[in-house]
């Protein structure tokens, strides 16, 4: 059995940005489960890693490759692993100057992993207070003003 530790959470999201399917495998499983939360495009479960590499390609659509996870604190415990990663990010065509909710991201975003074999089974995003509702806005397929935009 693979121990669950800091460095092979680390390992996983590393793996994870990469990009090399076979390198991703290494820490998680095909038959991956996760969980985005909000009242959005994007939330609910996604049922393999198919699925769950769909969800990042779209996040990275969605902001013109600016989405970022900065990895801040890991716990582990022998089958678990708990981070809060700081979540970056604008939204493909708005300005860099933006500040709106709708367009930027940058808050703390808590990832809750169940893993066997070495490998994460299921994951759960997890936020709090006002950045709830702030993720939901970012993910929102609208624009500041109100209108309606291409996802």
């Amino acid at each position: 059995m693979t121990e669950v530790t800091p460095e092979r959470v680390r390992a996983a999201y590393a793996a994870l940005g990469s990009a090399d399917r076979a390198r991703i495998l290494e820490y998680y499983s095909e038959d991956l489960r996760w969980l985005v939360p909000g009242n959005h495009p994007l939330a609910g479960w996604y049922e393999s890693l198919d699925a769950f590499l769909e969800l990042m390609g779209q996040t990275h659509k969605l902001t013109g490759g600016t989405f970022r996870m900065d990895l801040e604190a890991v716990l582990v415990g022998e089958d678990c692993s708990a981070d809060v990663c700081r979540n970056v990010a604008l939204r493909a065509g708005a300005a860099e100057a933006s500040g709106s909710p709708y367009e930027r991201m940058d808050y703390p975003v808590f990832h809750f992993m169940r893993w066997r074999d070495g490998r994460i089974v299921e994951g759960r995003d997890g936020l709090f207070g006002d950045s709830a509702t702030a993720f939901s806005q970012f993910w929102a397929p609208f624009a500041p003003d109100g209108t309606r935009r291409d996802r």
